[in-house]
């Protein structure tokens, strides 16, 4: 059966091995392997949400929510990160900076699709968008390399693609308008 408090202490002893995420990736992938356990530890997923599971200066782990139909817009961690899908589906696009532009602009450099027990590691310097594309809620877990909620990070603005500073507010918000949006409907 999966354990939250298990994985964290898992993920804990891996990086203070080895501050990397291919450890992490394997404990990742290992619980979203199964993600009817995942499902009966955490519970079935009620509304959208970062459900902080540990948070400390090294690491940070979420059990995260998105609502659905609900999309981020493209920002980076500055450090690495795991992502293992337990329920639901994740669509991300990967961008990269516009050589030579001076602006600073970011254009589409790939893409990903990820589903019910898929894990995928993020490097560092990854920026990414994250799209939920099904009318249900989808249950992921994300574990990084750091404190996500204390870095200084970079997001995009989504229609000039013009880098600025994060807004963590913001963005938390955007789950509580989810959840709006899906009480409405």
């Amino acid at each position: 059966m999966f354990d939250a408090d298990q994985l964290v202490e898992e993920c804990k002893a891996a990086i203070a091995e080895n501050d990397s995420h291919v450890a992490v990736k394997e404990i990742v992938e290992r619980a979203v392997s199964d993600p009817g356990a995942v499902l009966k530890g955490l519970g079935e997923p009620t509304r959208a949400g970062v459900n902080k599971l540990f948070v400390s200066d090294d690491l940070t782990v979420l059990n995260l929510v998105w609502g659905p139909m609900m999309t981020l817009k493209p920002h980076d961690h500055k450090m690495w990160a795991v992502i293992g899908i337990y329920t639901g589906r994740e669509d991300n696009i990967f961008w990269r900076k516009v050589k030579g532009d001076p602006d600073g602009r970011i254009e589409a450099a790939g893409a990903e699709a990820m589903c019910v027990g898929d894990c995928a590691p993020l490097g560092r310097d990854v920026v990414h968008s994250v799209t939920n594309p099904i009318p249900r809620l989808t249950g992921a877990l994300h574990v990084y390399g750091g404190d996500f909620f204390g870095h200084g990070r970079s997001e995009w603005d989504a229609e000039s693609l013009l880098e600025q500073p994060y807004d963590i507010a913001a963005n938390l918000q955007l789950f509580e308008d989810s959840n709006l949006r899906t009480q409405a409907a």
